[in-house]
Parts: structure tokens; sequence; C-alpha cells
């Protein structure tokens, strides 16, 4: 049996995924098209999602997703970096290299788990909250070679390696892949230089461990 829902619920979080896939905005005819309803019930959902500053209007009068979702989106980090810490201490304990979960906030890219292997006495020092341009590192090359998979280009080999410009360790970085709505990827640092062998299918594991908790 189908579980009740609410209509009008559904049609305010659809107005939400259609103005966050819509860098420009959209204007209330093109939702009411998108939606297939009238104006008139348009105008009520933006009304009320921009009460909890969830939308906001231009002076062109085109819709955008508003500043409360960024703060929602904030209250999310915590959760998912709870679900990926297993994976993030098993790839630092198996590599003895600092293991990270990156994921896009915004238009870059930024750290929200890291774990430290236990056992080395030598370690990259890397902490939560940096950002960097997705072009930047691994981790963010990673997230745009996941990008390519919508238009059909698999990147080889599954994962990306590079020399961290911010440390000038060794890293290396592997996609977060199936998710709605997310865009991520798990990667380590280490001081010493990568095997590629080793090291790269390890990372592209742990990004699927990863993936497979947070759906």
């Amino acid at each position: 049996m189908t579980a009740e829902t609410s209509q009008t619920l559904d049609r305010g979080v659809r107005v939400l995924k259609l103005l966050a896939d819509s860098e420009g905005g959209l204007t209330v005819t093109e939702l009411a098209i998108r939606l297939a309803v009238n104006r008139t019930v348009v105008y009520r959902l933006l009304a009320t999602l921009e009460q909890h500053g969830l939308v906001r209007r231009d002076i062109g009068g085109r819709a955008r997703v508003g500043l409360g979702v960024l703060r929602l989106s904030h209250r999310v980090h915590p959760l998912l970096r709870e679900a990926a810490l297993p994976a993030l201490r098993g790839l630092a304990e198996d590599l003895g290299a600092t293991a990270h979960l990156t994921l896009v906030d915004g238009n870059e890219a930024l750290v929200v788990a890291v774990v430290e292997p236990s056992w080395t006495d030598f370690h990259v020092a890397y902490r939560t909250g940096v950002r960097h341009a997705l072009d930047e590192n691994a981790a963010g090359r990673a997230i745009l070679a996941a990008r390519e998979l919508r238009y059909g280009q698999q990147p080889e080999p599954g994962w990306v390696t590079a020399t961290d410009e911010r440390s000038g360790a060794s890293a290396a970085a592997a996609p977060l892949l199936g998710l709605s709505g997310i865009e991520g990827s798990v990667g380590v640092l280490m001081l010493s230089g990568l095997t590629p062998e080793r090291v790269g299918p390890r990372v592209s594991e742990a990004a699927t461990e990863v993936s497979e908790a947070l759906r």
C-alpha cells in the first residue's frame, strides 16, 4: 500500500529541486509549466518558501534558491561525516595516510571529515573546514571527473593522483558515485610517493563504501 503523502509539500520540494538545478533561476510561468499547475499555486508555494528563507526572488521576478537552504545544508554535514567515518578510518589505517571526505559546497570543495592514521610516526596534518577550488587538487579533480560520467565519459582509471598544492604531499582521490544531490570524493594525503596500483584501488574502494553508507 502506498503511504499517504502531502501534495503541497511534494510540490514545494519539487520547486526547490528545480531551482537548485537552474543557475539563472526560474520565473513563475516556467515553474508552473514544469510542475503542470497554474500560476496561482506557484505564487503560494514561492510565498511560503520565501517566508522560511528557502527561496528568494530577484528584481526581475525570477525565483532562486535562498540562503536558508545553505543553513540547512550545514546541518547535514555532521550526519554525512558520521556515516563516512568508518570507511575513512579503515582507509587511514590501511595506508598510513590522512584520509578525508570532501564535498561540493557552492562553487568550492569543502573538507567535511578528516581521519589521521594512529600508527605512523609522521603523517600529513589536515583539517575540516578547508575550502579550495575544484580544480586545485586531487579531491576536487575527482569530483570533476565524476561529472564527466553525465556526458558518457568514463574517467580512467577511476581515481585521481596529484601533488597537493597546499602541503606538497602526494594525494589520491576517488569520486562518490550514485548519490542524488551530493557531489564529493574520498581521498588521502601521504608524505611519501604514491604507489598507484595499491593506493588508487584502495581509495576507490573507500569511496564506494562511503557512497553506500550515504544512500
